[in-house]
């Protein structure tokens, strides 16, 4: 069954890096990516930003309430 990101924490640059899943589980940044290329985790993509990085981004549904940046934090 896939995980859900259901929270986040933010470190004092406001950059995400942890995460809590629906499990109630808490993983970092880099576990986060490789479960998501694992599809471990829903409604999250890798994107290579300009920095030549991958980065986690929530499926584009026009809703921002659901985007990782605007999870509850943690």
């Amino acid at each position: 069954m896939s995980e859900k990101i259901v929270a986040v924490r933010k470190n004092n640059e406001g950059s995400i890096v942890e995460m809590k899943l629906s499990s109630g589980q808490v993983v970092g940044y880099k576990e986060a990516q490789q479960m998501a290329r694992d599809g471990q985790i829903e409604h999250v993509n890798l994107i290579r930003g300009k920095d030549n990085e991958e980065h986690l981004r929530s499926e584009p549904d026009g809703d921002p309430t659901n985007n990782l940046a605007n999870l509850p934090l943690f």
